[in-house]
């Protein structure tokens, strides 16, 4: 959409089932909204909003302290005309924080596969992967998402990718997947 017009808003909640030692197991559901600028029927241009209900499944295993491998698996339903198809996303992640690059100036990756389907378009597999520089004891850090589409008939464009400046306040951000 130009000029900011199509968004989306969710409402997360999720629970820990499991959280003992190495492995975590993890479930949660959200409420979606989805915005877009659409021609209503006398050729003007309104907001519609389309509503999806999503249900997540996502265990993971810490390999180590700055280690992590998982799984997510969503599976979502649209309530409004043409969004009743169920939808599913299937990813294999991993994480690796931490790595020295030097004394001072730590690395992150975030690598995955993953698999969606969507209701019209199809379904595709895909790679991606997040990449964040930082230090330990300065609140800013860089970093960037990168999206390849390995095969699908979902349109869009082959490659995605973009670079962001985070400012971390009193250093105590959690993230997960």
């Amino acid at each position: 959409m130009e000029e900011g017009r199509a968004w989306y808003q969710v409402y997360w909640l999720r629970y820990e089932i499991i959280n003992e030692g190495k492995f975590h197991l993890r479930t949660g559901g959200h409420l979606g909204l989805n915005f877009a600028s659409v021609l209503d029927s006398n050729n003007d241009e309104i907001i519609k909003t389309e509503r999806y209900l999503v249900a997540e499944l996502v265990p993971s295993f810490d390999i180590s302290e700055n280690n992590t491998v998982g799984m997510q698996y969503m599976i979502a339903r649209g309530y409004d005309i043409n969004t009743s198809d169920l939808q599913h996303f299937l990813t294999l992640y991993s994480n690796f924080s931490n790595i020295k690059i030097t004394e001072s100036l730590l690395f992150e990756v975030s690598p995955q596969v993953f698999y969606l389907s969507t209701f019209g378009p199809g379904e595709g597999y895909y790679a991606a992967s997040a990449f964040k520089l930082y230090t330990a004891k300065f609140p800013l850090s860089v970093s960037s998402l990168i999206n390849i589409n390995i095969s699908t008939d979902i349109p869009g464009k082959a490659i995605l990718w973009n670079l962001s400046l985070a400012y971390t306040f009193d250093k105590r951000i959690i993230s997960s997947p």
